[in-house]
């Protein structure tokens, strides 16, 4: 039903959209990415974004589209209720009438089991997506399991365990079930939960039952699924529906990966980049099977009943069935999402997919508005990006050089032009829809692989787009077979080369030393003070040596890998622990390469055989220590790539207890320290301290997934007056940009600190230079708490203007 005013919006051109994030689920922070893609992307065409968030209770928020950029609803669910004003039912009602359509991107709980649907759909608003009936139909894993086998498609038996079964009942259900289907290895998952949170391998009866307790005593469902693992090959694929509604399965994804020691495809491997997994897109399965896969894909979205758009996750099994396992109504659209991804194999930017399905939604609704693409490339000056590189975090920069491309894409100014940096050097010029693969690895092969597979790929994509029935203007990204030549190729192409590079080549001077020696213009600061700030063990003695009142750096010494033995026995291990005990004067000290990019290879050492094993990885030069090889690690944490001299080990310290709960603040003083991030602006020659942030750990050290993956880590941005005062607030400020200028940064950077609450003295953990620019970091955040804010892509362009280009 088209909502009253819209005659009125479309007299002034505009069309308004409604977004609905945060919810109560697990996947409240992939919310937030979705949401901040159609904010960026439908934004940038002119679309006027109202931003309506719901905390953990369900309760609606009117949000600022700043808020947006936060890393989690954490970073400002105590703000909310401390001064957000709730929306009543009929305000609600109300703004969500005032809009175009409203577009609801709440992942799990409340967003796709049809309850916003519902309430939607009750107040006559129209909304994108599929309705009520269909969400419910498709949510409930098991009870979609049971209709798909009732009409012929192939599902494998499960069972489902309510928490009301007794310890017998649950017990003696999980036995049969194991033993009736002869079950080496089974999953365990919240019968309504989302796709990735919740999710247990199990390969025995016993295990089964503690995980379907350990869901039940974390209310997570009520309900909990038991289904035999599937041996089979796993793939993605987005259905859209055209503007006769018509389904339409577009290229499905293969996720490829080691499934023994009870891997699957969770969360972590879902939105972070790693090497755990790779993706085939196309997948690696005849074109036969493809086509097999996209048929039964669009007769499942007309039997559900579904809308406008969906993502279905499934198996290739091993007799060739093909089994839909799960059915996610509001596919996730972070920026490199399968959404994003499958629809660039058709030729869909962002802004050409967000447009053809806020349009056709329109259409069907008969709603009378419809979004051009606004951004012209006329009088646009040319930017080379840059990222990838040899790095352990050569995979955060990749995801910093995708987001600054496609920030810079909505720009008026600046055309950016992306590159990937290979391992050797070279440099890759890349279609768009290989820009989005999840690793650097994946770029490279997909680019190697190019040519064969686009033979294979011609005749399902000219097939796929004769379905989707597309204007010519739908599809603005044409395909072309990647180039590889020399970086000295690239730097006679263009005046202006924005460094999206993290550690090694990118950060330490080097790739500055070149650019300087040829006078092109960057971004950062320059080869000095890039090569210092880079050697840890430099900047230390650096800001020691510079006596800054107010100011210090964590007590530490240097360790020369070359002077290790070769079998260093338990003795040796003993009498290096104790002399860095003591020369430290720390029970646990932290472990550093010194110089490597801010995540790689930082670890807290509790005893000697933590810092046996963290030696021994350094020198062995293995890339990854899964969880629980130091003690109290709880995450995966990349080493450094490559050769490493020198190794720093420092004080740890201390801080103080601090863990946001909901929408409270819980502050236990301990030491009197916390730890604080805070990025500096240069502007008019002048390097200024932006407001600092308190970043919250998990566990003792910051994990790179709470450094740049949004939907994990808190950042509190600005610090709240009860933690430390509006004084030393203004003195941690001043000290800052001390020690910005002491170093030499300029342009901008990130300093990463412990802050002495009471005194507002600093120690300094490190510079970075080229900090990260993921789409949630906290420089954005920190960004816009200025008295004018500046947001992301007004940020990226100060970046480049203030260098005079």
């Amino acid at each position: 039903m088209p909502n009253k005013n819209i005659k009125n919006l479309e007299k002034h051109n505009k069309v308004s959209i409604a977004v609905l994030c945060g919810g109560p689920s697990l996947e409240r922070g992939i919310s937030m990415n979705s949401a901040r893609s159609v904010l960026d992307h439908l934004g940038s065409q002119g679309v006027e974004i109202v931003p309506i968030y719901f905390n953990e209770k369900r309760k609606p928020f009117r949000i600022s589209v700043a808020q947006l950029y936060s890393n989690t609803p954490s970073d400002f669910d105590f703000k909310l209720a401390e001064s957000g004003k709730e929306l009543s039912v009929s305000s609600l009602v109300k703004v969500l009438k005032s809009v175009s359509i409203v577009f609801p991107c709440i992942h799990g709980t409340f967003g796709e089991d049809g309850e916003i649907q519902t309430m939607l759909e009750k107040n006559n608003i129209s909304f994108i997506g599929s309705g009520s009936k269909s969400c419910k139909m498709a949510f409930d894993k098991h009870k979609a399991n049971e209709y798909i086998r009732s009409l012929g498609f192939y599902a494998p038996d499960s069972i489902v365990l309510k928490i009301t079964d007794s310890k017998k009942e649950l017990e003696k259900k999980v036995n049969s079930f194991w033993q009736k289907e002869k079950i080496t290895r089974a999953i365990v998952k919240p019968a309504s939960g989302g796709s990735s949170i919740g999710v247990f391998s199990v390969e025995n009866a016993r295990d089964a039952i503690r995980s379907v307790k350990s869901l039940f005593s974390r209310r997570m469902d009520t309900r909990v699924v038991l289904e035999p693992f599937a041996n089979g090959k796993e793939f993605t694929v987005i259905i859209l529906q055209n503007r006769f509604n018509m389904p339409v399965a577009i290229i499905p994804t293969e996720m490829e990966m080691d499934y023994n020691e009870h891997q699957f495809f969770d969360f972590r491997r879902k939105y972070l980049p790693t090497r755990q997994v790779s993706y085939h897109c196309p997948p690696r399965f005849s074109n036969e099977t493809i086509e097999k896969i996209q048929i039964q894909a669009e007769q499942l979205f007309s039997v559900f009943g579904m809308r406008d758009f969906a993502r279905f996750d499934g198996f290739l099994m091993p007799d060739g069935n093909v089994w839909f396992s799960d059915f996610n109504p509001i596919s996730g659209m972070e920026q490199n999402s399968f959404l994003f991804q499958q629809a660039s194999r058709i030729g869909f930017s962002h802004q050409d997919l967000l447009r053809y399905i806020v349009n056709n939604a329109c259409l069907r609704r008969d709603i009378p508005a419809q979004i051009k693409n606004t951004v012209s490339s006329k009088d646009r000056k040319p930017v080379a990006v840059l990222f990838g590189g040899e790095t352990a975090e050569k995979q955060v920069s990749l995801m910093s050089g995708t987001n600054v491309w496609l920030k810079l894409r909505g720009s008026k100014n600046y055309k950016p032009y992306p590159y990937l940096l290979g391992p050797k050097g070279e440099v890759w010029e890349l279609p768009y829809s290989y820009i989005l693969n999840h690793t650097v690895e994946e770029i490279i092969e997909n680019a190697e692989t190019a040519k064969k597979d686009t033979e294979k790929l011609f005749f399902l994509i000219e097939k796929v787009k004769i379905k989707l029935c597309l204007f010519e203007a739908d599809v603005t990204e044409n395909f072309f077979i990647p180039k590889k030549y020399p970086l000295s190729h690239l730097l006679k192409k263009y005046p202006f080369l924005f460094l999206a590079l993290h550690g090694g080549f990118g950060e330490n001077g080097s790739v500055q030393k070149i650019l300087e020696n040829m006078h092109i213009k960057y971004n950062g600061s320059g080869s000095i003070a890039s090569g210092l700030c880079m050697d840890k063990w430099e900047t230390n003695e650096t800001l020691e040596k510079a006596n800054i009142s107010g100011v210090s750096v964590a007590k530490h010494i240097l360790f020369k890998i070359k002077d290790v033995p070769k079998d260093v026995d338990d003795s040796l291990n003993e009498v290096h622990w104790s002399m860095i005990l003591d020369k430290l004067g720390t029970k646990t000290v932290i472990g550093k390469p010194r110089g490597d990019g801010c995540s790689a290879g930082v670890v807290r050492l509790f005893n000697k055989k933590d810092l046996a094993t963290y030696v021994s990885f350094i020198k062995n030069k293995i890339p990854v220590a899964k969880a629980h090889t130091f003690t109290n690690q709880q995450n995966t944490i990349d080493m450094p790539e490559g050769e490493v001299q020198d190794i720093i080990f420092e004080s740890f310290i201390e801080t103080d207890k601090l863990r946001v709960h909901g929408s409270k603040i819980a502050y236990t003083p301990k030491s009197g320290y916390v730890e604080m991030t805070v990025g500096v602006l240069e502007e008019n020659g002048k390097v200024k301290a932006l407001s600092p942030s308190i970043t919250v750990a998990e566990m003792t050290i910051l994990s790179v997934e709470e450094k740049f993956q949004g939907g994990t880590g808190v950042n509190i941005t600005p610090p709240p007056a009860e933690i430390i005062s509006a004084k030393n607030l203004g003195k941690v400020k001043k000290l800052i940009e001390q020690v910005a200028e002491k170093v030499g940064v300029r342009g901008y950077a990130r300093i990463d600190i412990f802050v002495q609450v009471k005194t507002g003295n600093i120690i300094v953990i490190e510079v970075n230079t080229l900090p990260g620019l993921t789409p949630s970091t906290v420089i954005y955040h920190q960004a816009l708490a200025e008295e004018r804010p500046i947001f992301p892509k007004e940020f990226l362009e100060l970046l480049i203007k203030n260098k005079g280009y």
